[in-house]
């Protein structure tokens, strides 16, 4: 016998809006949690990382399981508001830590901000996580280290993964070449500082832009293409003006003999605001390779 009861369970059911399921090509990463572990839980931690003789901030989202796991280093850009932690996050989920840093005078990193600092920044990140001691506490497998950056960071990113043999890969997300500096004079640059001074310490705008602009040839992120050849390399582009740049980058890293490029464009702004879960898709399915590959 129907009862009234159960017609409104029935009614409140169908009421219920149905949820779609995700996509095939969606890494499963990007909407689901991994099961717990209680005797290797996810976790994070603080870093104090010695560069220039300073400690600078960072963050370890660490993997669930028993580790060592693969690592990847993200660079954030200028003057960082966009540090792509929901990618850290998407990361962790997949079984790689991340680890996120600011450099020197920026974001509370003690010292004062310098663009040619940033790569030694970068660096010293690399060398912490490959410090015995520190790889053993943190989980990280020092022969599984990748290293990855979102707009000026993936400048830095392309000067320190051009001369790091020990790198199993290189990845760019919008990178501009800060040599380059989208051809703009030196009135250009400092109305660009100007917009790019957040939370930088030690420095201003007339410092950043006279130090961009007497550094472009040193600065030029197409001196690294020799180095990128002999690694994979990911670089995604997007409708920011930049895409030109790390085309020209591709090109020459193709002239030096690379062949392990992926590349990727989507129509969305420079901090992929409408494009996350297809930014996070395109680094875990591009990971993914990387550990075949080791495999």
């Amino acid at each position: 016998m129907i009862t009234r009861s159960m017609l409104l369970i029935a009614a409140a059911a169908l009421a219920q809006p149905t949820q779609a399921a995700p996509p095939r090509d969606i890494p499963a990463a990007i909407y689901t949690d991994p099961p717990h572990d209680a005797a290797n839980p996810a976790r994070m931690e603080v870093l104090h990382i010695p560069s220039g003789g300073v400690e600078i901030n960072g963050v370890a989202y660490l993997a669930a399981g028993r580790g060592p796991h693969p690592t990847v280093v993200i660079c954030h850009g200028w003057p960082g508001n966009e540090k792509n932690l929901d990618l850290a996050q998407a990361v962790r989920r997949a079984g790689w830590n991340a680890v996120t840093f600011n450099y020197r005078g920026a974001w509370g990193s003690p010292g004062a901000f310098r663009f040619a600092q940033n790569p030694e920044d970068a660096r010293a990140v690399l060398a912490f996580l490959r410090d015995p001691a520190n790889a053993a506490r943190l989980g990280v497998d020092r022969a599984r280290l990748v290293i990855m950056g979102h707009s000026m960071g993936g400048w830095v990113t392309t000067l320190v993964g051009g001369a790091d043999e020990g790198l199993i890969g290189v990845g760019l997300i919008s990178a501009a070449n800060m040599g380059v500096v989208r051809g703009l004079d030196r009135e250009g640059i400092l109305n660009m500082a100007r917009t790019n001074a957040e939370a930088l310490a030690g420095t201003s705008p007339e410092r950043m832009a006279e130090e961009l602009d007497t550094s472009r040839a040193a600065f030029n992120f197409l001196s690294a293409a020799p180095g990128l050849a002999r690694k994979p390399l990911l670089v995604l582009s997007s409708d920011d003006g930049l895409a030109p740049q790390t085309d020209a980058l591709v090109a020459v890293v193709r002239q030096n003999g690379g062949t392990r490029i992926t590349t990727y464009h989507a129509a969305t702004d420079h901090s992929w605001s409408d494009r996350r879960i297809d930014l996070a898709a395109q680094v875990i399915r591009w990971l993914d390779g990387l550990e075949a590959k080791a495999r």
